[in-house]
């Protein structure tokens, strides 16, 4: 497995980079990232239902959307996210699931997942997952919510009620409305001496030193070009942004 510290923090590049690894590559992928302030969303999800706009405009947070399925969630520089990509005819989501609770584990933290594969401690929520499949490739992607701003979380991300929208779209697909979880920072279970710095550090460490085969990778100008092209004609586009559903209560 090819291991990738992926310094950059701009949503739409990284999110390129995880469609780009997943179609244009064979190799198996492991990746570490973050990003500046965003709302992310999933591939079939409506702005106006999960997102308060005028809060995030105000605050000068980017909305960007992804290729997988999922709800939506909210990135800073407090989040780390973690992408696995493999070639598989079998796609085994738990078990990159059970990957990351175990490396929880050596922090000495433990963890518990629920049938959502989302990751909790204390009956709160500290990561959500989505996936997604691509002929023989599979994607699996999460966040680990480490000293997030959730004061920001709460107030960009709309809360649910019992009232479902319909939002006309032309390709009349239903969109995937988030299921909202009370939420908690993963610094609050570990040693003051960790900070994020260190614990990224500790993070991509361990998954490259999974397996003796494993090795660093980096981004070669090939590889960055197509990533910075992908970015700008799909996720910085406001056409794929802001593509409009319908939605469905599930």
């Amino acid at each position: 497995m090819f291991c990738v510290d992926n310094r950059c923090t701009d949503v739409y590049f990284n999110l390129a980079a995880e469609e780009y690894l997943l179609k244009q590559k064979r190799e198996d992928y492991f990746m570490i990232w973050q990003s500046a302030p965003s709302v992310v969303i999933g591939k079939n999800q409506s702005v106006q239902i999960e997102v308060d706009e005028e809060y995030m405009i105000e605050k000068g947070i980017h909305l960007a959307r992804r290729f997988s399925g999922g709800g939506a969630v909210y990135h800073d520089k407090g989040n780390i996210n973690l992408t696995f990509i493999e070639t598989t005819s079998q796609p085994l989501f738990e078990d990159y699931l059970q990957r990351t609770v175990d490396f929880l584990e050596t922090m000495g933290v433990t963890a518990y997942t629920d049938e959502r594969m989302g990751i909790y401690l204390d009956g709160k929520k500290i990561s959500g997952s989505a996936q997604c499949i691509h002929k023989d490739r599979v994607m699996y992607h999460c966040t680990l919510l480490f000293s997030t701003n959730l004061d920001v979380l709460h107030s960009v991300l709309k809360e649910k009620t019992d009232e479902w929208e319909l939002i006309p779209r032309s390709r009349n697909v239903r969109a995937v409305s988030s299921v909202p979880s009370e939420v908690v920072n993963l610094n609050h279970f570990l040693d003051v001496s960790v900070n994020i710095k260190r614990f990224i550090h500790l993070l991509f460490h361990y998954f490259l030193t999974e397996d003796e085969k494993n090795s660093i990778y980096h981004f070669s100008r090939k590889d960055l070009a197509a990533i910075e092209l992908l970015k700008v004609e799909k996720y910085a586009d406001e056409g794929w942004i802001h593509h409009r559903a319908t939605l469905k209560k599930i």
